[in-house]
């Protein structure tokens, strides 16, 4: 639960205050606000924890690409240490049980993926869910966030297009062997999203973020990813499909 503790930033210009008057802003001070931020602050840590343990698992699967890989893992502990500092400015405590159990069901596909070495799945949760997840989450706080939370946010999600570009690339140079894996990976994950979007709607509300906002950046930023690799409209349209009937 959010404690009622607040900290100061170096920049006095960031430090939390309530909504300025004629803005589209929530009031960052109540405890409403402080109480749903304590859960998106919790997703966004752990998301970005796991983000990091997936590529290091990756490169166990491509050992060629380990190196890279591992960088890519150290920018999601950069952007986990940053979201931290953002509930710290807001004198939130984020409430990491439940992000972690937040997460679980596709925490368990991919390691599921992962013990059977099935890349293309793997690749496929990390690199394409949960980076258009976060990135469609991102595009819609930013302009709702506090002025600390902004500027950590804007940083970030230009690191995550990057590591979505990644997984593009790699499935893309290998997409007619991949095909399969891919539209079975994606029938049994997108549900997942979708459902992870529906849980999350309440506490995003709060925080001024509209759910069907969230889907419909997430649905482009995914699209848009699946697009790149060589799959077709009809594809898309079909693959997309999977998130209402999951």
């Amino acid at each position: 639960m959010p404690t009622v503790a607040t900290t100061t930033s170096v920049d006095s210009s960031l430090d939390p205050v309530g909504p300025i008057e004629g803005s589209d802003l929530p009031d960052f001070s109540t405890a409403a606000y402080k109480d749903a931020y304590s859960r998106i602050n919790a997703i966004v840590i752990e998301g970005e924890q796991e983000a990091h343990d997936n590529y290091m698992s990756l490169g166990t699967l491509l050992p060629d690409q380990a190196e890279e890989l591992a960088r890519l893992a150290r920018m999601e502990l950069k952007h986990m240490k940053g979201f931290t500092a953002c509930g710290n400015n807001l004198g939130v405590t984020a409430d990491m049980p439940f992000a972690q159990e937040f997460f679980s069901p596709l925490r368990n596909n991919f390691q599921a993926a992962l013990k059977e070495g099935k890349v293309v799945t793997c690749l496929l949760i990390q690199a394409l869910l949960i980076e258009a997840f976060a990135i469609s989450a991102y595009h819609i706080y930013i302009p709702v966030a506090d002025p600390f939370a902004r500027k950590i946010t804007e940083g970030v999600v230009k690191d995550e297009y990057t590591h979505l570009n990644y997984g593009q690339e790699w499935l893309k140079a290998h997409l007619e062997e991949s095909r399969a894996e891919l539209e079975q990976a994606n029938r049994d994950n997108l549900p997942h999203v979708r459902r992870m979007l529906d849980r999350v709607a309440a506490d995003a509300a709060v925080l001024h973020m509209e759910k069907e906002d969230l889907i419909e950046d997430f649905l482009i930023a995914y699209q848009d990813a699946l697009t790149d690799i060589g799959f077709t409209p009809r594809e898309i349209a079909r693959m997309a499909a999977a998130a209402l009937v999951g």
